[in-house]
């Protein structure tokens, strides 16, 4: 029987687990053991889903841990995981039961070391200066004066005691001041909202708009200072509409937002003495100009007096330029009352000349005469009268209307007659009444021959005729007759013009 038996084997009596218990169990272990932990690593694959959610590896030189953040945790971080980046992960390792793998829930995430920030701070540089937000051309000038100055940065620290110090002693203008924080997690968001909240307002509102923008912060460490090194904070100032000075840090510190903004200063109190002139240099300009003005009035003035009286020595003197005209006065003033006395005696002539035709029997006879004219027109103006002188104009009027016909027909029938003399001249000036007295036109290829040359030369020849035309070829001649032309009609007898010598046609040789 002992033989039939096994023995029992070391750790059958152990009890059996499903695998969800030992998954469960191994979790609570990790979880009780590694409830809060700090890892130290590079960070290697990054993605950011649309849920929210952050996963990434945590690696070194030998090992790699999955991390995961989830979405709250992701928006409160103020550095955003790159790979590459050196980073110190604060949080907790779980377990996926799912997959049998561990992760770690992460809580915080900051930069391992001023070398790391260093790094991401020149990778953003970089990529921003691809994008050509550091470039010269898209900064804009500085108002001379601004009325309005908008300050974003600490309301409790020294920065805008020393920035309103020094407006106040430069120039005094209205400061609208932005509270922001200025280091931690909440600086980027915040300067980022006051830039573009300055930006929102409308100019000449309730609260105006300001012409000038200051983002100011004392000095500090990279770490405190690494909120203006925000891709937010650049992006914001690059896209800001209202002119922008950054004075974060001592002259020495620089951060991304001086690189886009359109002024660095090198110190807050700095900023002031750019944003603002010298009000008593300034006055003390104005009465410069002022004075320069009055110098130049002075100056002017006493050159065109200068110029007066040098021209007023080359005008002739008063007495002078009336010494002529006096004169003629004179001469006139003596004459006149021997022209008046003449005038008035040659009057006196011409009045007793004339009224001595003016006697009563003249102006009764020149009455007379008038009254015969006025009877002789009576007469002329009677029915009788008026009658005979329209009889006589009808009468005119029908010799002037005969006159005119007989005109009219004569001149119709001299140029009909100057028609046929002129259409007998082209009869006789035309090659075919040429043709008529025993010329012929000679044609060789369809071209005209006008010498022996030109005819022994073609291998065909027309001959034209009065009465028609012949082809002379290699095959013999052949009668291509054409219809007689026409004789012209004859037009009526005119006078024959004189008989003119035909000239030779220009169409072709005549033989």
């Amino acid at each position: 029987m002992s033989d039939l038996i096994d023995d029992p084997r070391e750790g059958e009596n152990a009890p059996e687990f499903s695998v969800t218990e030992l998954s469960g169990a191994i979790k609570r272990m990790i979880e009780g053991e590694f409830s809060h932990v700090r890892i130290k690593g590079e960070i290697g694959r990054v993605s950011f889903p649309r849920s929210g959610h952050v996963y990434l590896d945590l690696k070194d030189d030998r090992s790699v841990i999955a991390g995961v953040m989830w979405k709250g945790v992701a928006a409160r971080v103020s550095t955003r995981p790159e790979e590459g980046m050196e980073v110190v992960a604060t949080g907790r390792l779980t377990t996926f039961p799912g997959q049998s793998k561990y992760q770690l829930v992460i809580e915080d995430l900051k930069p391992a070391g001023v070398g790391a920030l260093m790094v991401m701070l020149e990778k953003r540089k970089a990529m921003l200066q691809a994008e050509g937000l550091f470039a010269q051309e898209r900064k804009k000038p500085l108002p001379y004066l601004p009325e309005i100055i908008g300050v974003v940065t600490s309301p409790s620290g020294a920065v805008i005691r020393d920035i309103l110090h020094r407006l106040r002693d430069r120039f005094p203008r209205k400061v609208l001041i932005w509270p922001v924080a200025v280091q931690g997690e909440q600086c980027a968001p915040q300067v980022a909202n006051a830039i573009e909240g300055f930006n929102r307002l409308t100019p000449g509102g309730a609260m105006p708009r300001p012409d000038l923008i200051i983002v100011a912060r004392g000095g500090g460490s990279i770490e405190d200072l690494w909120g203006f090194n925000e891709e937010v904070v650049a992006r914001a100032a690059a896209a800001s509409d209202i002119p922008l000075i950054s004075a974060v840090g001592h002259e020495t510190d620089t951060t991304l937002i001086d690189f886009v903004s359109d002024k660095r200063a090198p110190t807050p109190t700095a900023a002031a003495e750019l944003a603002v002139p010298v009000r008593l240099d300034m006055l003390a300009w104005v009465e410069e100009q002022g004075a320069r003005l009055t110098r130049g009035l002075e100056q002017g003035l006493r050159q065109r007096d200068q110029r007066l009286r040098d021209l007023a020595r080359a005008l002739p003197r008063a007495d002078t330029l009336l010494q002529t005209p006096r004169q003629r006065l004179d001469t006139a003033a003596d004459a006149l009352p021997r022209a008046l006395q003449s005038g008035i005696q040659s009057r006196r002539v011409t009045l007793a000349e004339k009224s001595g035709g003016l006697s009563d029997k003249t102006l009764l006879r020149m009455i007379e005469i008038r009254r015969q004219q006025l009877g002789r027109y009576g007469d002329r103006l009677s029915v009788d009268a008026l009658g005979r002188d329209i009889t006589r104009q009808k009468d005119k009027v029908r010799e002037l209307s005969r006159r005119l016909s007989d005109a009219g027909t004569r001149q119709v029938q001299t140029l009909k007659d100057r028609l046929a003399s002129l259409d007998r001249m082209r009869e006789t000036l035309s090659y075919t009444a040429t043709l008529q007295r025993g010329y012929a036109v000679v044609r060789g290829d369809g071209a005209l021959v006008k010498t022996s040359a030109e005819a022994s030369a073609a291998t065909a020849l027309e001959i034209e005729f009065a009465d028609g035309r012949l082809s002379v070829g290699a095959g013999g001649a052949v009668a291509s007759s054409a219809p007689p032309q026409p004789a012209p009609e004859k037009p009526k007898p005119a006078p024959k013009p004189k008989a003119k010598k035909a000239p030779p046609p220009e169409q072709g040789s005549l033989f």
